[in-house]
């Protein structure tokens, strides 16, 4: 009876271990995803900064440049929309992708121009993208630079090569958005 009781006392104890071993698996792999979280961002906090010594810096270490958060927003993207050219240009520099999409299919030149941000937009409308690029909705970097006034802008994407009559899913064209402003505004 002491054999049998000992063996059961060996089995219940090396069940306890695994158990345990796999809680600490488990427990250091939530550790890893909240560190990594808190990593990602400080990342995103510098995109918005502008500081490029700290997106150097985590590029440099190996951190990936073009990391999204929940919303699909890239540091390029977060740097563009916040008005931040050093930060835009270090992250293209570094490798960044100009023409990666957030999760309802904006660029960081759409962010550019829906801020009004005219030296980062005219930056990434440089980079090699498609100028006729279609968010979820439809619309392009030239939509929106026809509803918001962007007419610099509007003209370089359409030297670019962007075409004005290119329909987004409700049928507006960056033309007759162009009209519709001008005939809302006399």
């Amino acid at each position: 009876m002491f054999v049998f009781y000992a063996k059961s006392v060996k089995k219940f104890l090396f069940i306890i271990s695994v158990l345990l071993m796999s809680q600490y698996s488990l427990a250091e792999k939530n550790d890893q995803e909240k560190q990594w979280q808190k990593l990602t961002q400080y990342f995103f906090a510098a995109a918005r900064l502008g500081d490029t010594a700290i997106i150097n810096e985590f590029v440099n270490a190996g951190f990936p440049i073009d990391i999204k958060n929940r919303k699909g927003y890239t540091a390029l993207m977060i740097s563009s929309y916040n008005g931040r050219p050093e930060a835009v240009n270090k992250l293209l520099t570094l490798g960044a992708n100009a023409c990666a999409e957030d999760n309802r299919g904006n660029t960081a030149v759409m962010a550019a121009i829906f801020k009004g941000e005219f030296s980062i937009a005219k930056r990434l409308i440089a980079a090699d993208c498609n100028e006729n690029h279609q968010n979820n909705a439809g619309q392009t970097p030239l939509m929106y630079a026809s509803l918001f006034g962007r007419e610099e802008l509007k003209a370089l994407l359409i030297d670019q090569g962007a075409d004005e009559n290119q329909a987004d899913n409700s049928g507006n064209t960056a033309a007759s958005i162009s009209n519709l402003k001008s005939v809302v505004l006399q």
